[in-house]
């Protein structure tokens, strides 16, 4: 069975999508600027809350693009600290080089043995995705998360494809960006992944909040496949 990562802006999200039957989720804060790292103390409630839910988090400094400074990295080295002190499962990231490569330093900084990291949208924009790809394998990162450098996981399916064969098993690709109910299905098949990422929120009072309903849907949608 297919599984269905839930992106995650708060721990009133994080309830929604255990609520929806999530099994994985991200953490972040911020999701109006695309994901920010959670505070410290959000990892610990969501981790006292939910000890068998597979928790990963986010590790932005801050929105923008994804070239950080040696200081930013560094703040980026005590967050994956922090987070695996506080007992995540695993860490999302992403570093970049001005040219829009992958920063093989600032990456070799943020990765633990033995600790899955998922390579995140930055991966989007850069040039060559099938060099960033072998690069991600070379360090050591578990999955891609990757809307094919499309506006959405749809329309970049086919790429996602490409970079999945081209794996050969040694990296997941996660799908993510616009998966709805509708087409999570139709995503997974047009890409042949096993996994998928989705908010799978609505706006409220102007913050983008998971919906149980949403995350049950996504799940029944994707249950055959």
């Amino acid at each position: 069975m297919s599984l269905l990562e839930v992106c995650c802006g708060s721990v009133e999200s994080v309830r929604a999508a255990v609520e929806g039957g999530a099994r994985r989720i991200e953490l972040c804060s911020a999701l109006e600027v695309d994901g920010l790292t959670p505070s410290r103390e959000d990892l610990r409630t969501v981790r006292a809350l939910y000890p068998d839910l597979t928790v990963h988090v986010l590790i932005r400094p801050r929105a923008g693009d994804f070239c950080y400074t040696e200081e930013e990295v560094d703040q980026m080295v005590e967050a994956v600290e922090e987070a695996l002190d506080e007992g995540a499962d695993g860490i999302v990231t992403g570093c970049l080089t001005p040219k829009g490569d992958v920063d093989l330093g600032a990456m070799r900084r943020l990765v633990r043995p033995g600790v899955p990291v998922t390579f995140h949208r930055a991966f989007d924009v850069c040039p060559r995705p099938f060099r960033a790809l072998k690069e991600a394998i070379g360090l050591g990162c578990s999955r891609i998360l990757t809307s094919g450098q499309a506006p959405t996981a749809l329309e970049g399916a086919d790429l996602i494809r490409a970079l999945r064969k081209r794996a050969r098993g040694a990296i997941l690709l996660l799908p993510g960006g616009g998966v709805t109910p509708e087409n999570a299905a139709r995503i997974l098949l047009a890409t042949g992944c096993a996994e998928i990422h989705a908010s799978a929120s609505e706006i409220i009072d102007g913050k983008k909040v998971t919906s149980a309903a949403k995350v049950a849907a996504i799940l029944s949608a994707i249950a055959s496949i």
